[in-house]
């Protein structure tokens, strides 16, 4: 008997069936997928020829974080930015690469419900040796009255307030993985006909994990207690199916992706230097426990859940213990232990 093939479905046709579940919906947030879609394909096109044209290296500038940029971390921030202010339902962005907000002014920007915060390209160290890479988006509802300029108060939201938030990996295939409250779907995208297309739907992220993600070269500058969760790790327990595998890619992205698919935990801690860590709260940390916590995860910032913290400034930086629930529970269990001492 010939199997029947899957017929393949769209991000658009994908979040249009998602818009119908509800009757009042204006298809404002679909359209707005879109064109982060849209200008994640042009991204994705430099990625694919890096090595061929002069867009590798540095650009000789640093960012607001004081971190050397790279040609194609400009060029994909420049990118959304252009294809975002085009929107019509964009009313303003916040990028890690910029030190302020941009609020689009034209009539038909300050009409829209949406801001739009942004990694333009996480991990772009990575670059020049060719490892994967990405880009992480999260969507608000502004708070600021229609009809005017969106306003800083906007982009300073509680993750709990998001109403949808993804990341593109560009790695061996390009996957765009986004989150609303309905859940969390993947989608690769289809090379031949330019589009992204279903290929993960209602992804969960497995309750147990063995994998454990940090940059353990910095392990004598953190705290005991995640000291003493590493040693959990790395002990032997036939039992419990220790000692647990140990990788890092340096992206969180491709990081986070792996830990959402094979299940683990991701984690970032504050150190002696970096009491805060080192990754922001806005542009990476909320829109990933956002998509983590959709998929049945845990995302935490060693005091309490990440989605809860209301931030205060636009680059704010948090630790974060994120993945599986088994395996984030058991690093939290070590890291508060040890601060109630």
């Amino acid at each position: 008997m010939e199997s029947k093939k899957r017929k393949l479905i769209t991000l658009d046709e994908f979040t249009i069936q998602e818009t119908r579940q509800f009757p009042n919906a204006t298809g404002e947030l679909s359209s707005l997928l879109r064109d982060i879609a849209l200008a994640c394909k042009i991204i994705n096109k430099q990625v694919n020829k890096a090595g061929l044209v002069d867009i590798l290296g540095k650009h000789g500038a640093t960012n607001v974080q004081g971190e050397e940029q790279m040609k194609l971390d400009i060029f994909a921030n420049d990118t959304l930015i252009n294809v975002l202010q085009n929107s019509a339902e964009c009313a303003g962005i916040a990028s890690e690469e910029n030190d302020e907000f941009l609020a689009f002014d034209d009539p038909y920007s300050v009409q829209s419900k949406y801001v739009v915060l942004f990694d333009p390209l996480d991990g772009s160290s990575n670059i020049d040796v060719n490892a994967s890479i990405g880009t992480i988006f999260s969507i608000y509802r502004r708070v600021s009255p229609l009809g005017s300029p969106c306003t800083e108060a906007d982009f300073l939201q509680e993750g709990s307030r998001l109403m949808a938030a993804g990341y593109v990996i560009y790695g061996s295939s390009t996957m765009l993985v986004y989150a609303t409250k309905l859940g969390v779907n993947g989608f690769t995208l289809e090379g031949s006909i330019g589009e992204f297309c279903l290929s993960h739907p209602n992804l969960q992220c497995p309750e147990k994990g063995k994998i454990y993600s940090l940059n353990q070269g910095n392990s004598n500058k953190y705290e005991q207690g995640v000291r003493n969760f590493l040693e959990y790790c790395m002990e032997e327990n036939k039992e419990e199916g220790r000692p647990y595998s140990h990788r890092y890619i340096g992206s969180m992205v491709a990081d986070l992706h792996r830990t959402l698919i094979k299940g683990g935990i991701f984690m970032y801690p504050g150190d002696k230097k970096n009491v805060n860590g080192k990754l922001r709260l806005q542009y990476e940390c909320n829109p990933m426990a956002f998509i983590v916590e959709a998929a049945g995860g845990i995302a935490d910032f060693g005091n309490g859940r990440i989605l809860d913290i209301m931030p205060k400034e636009l680059h704010q930086r948090t630790p974060i213990f994120i993945g599986s629930k088994q395996l984030v529970s058991k690093a939290l269990s070590f890291v508060t232990e040890k601060a109630s001492v």
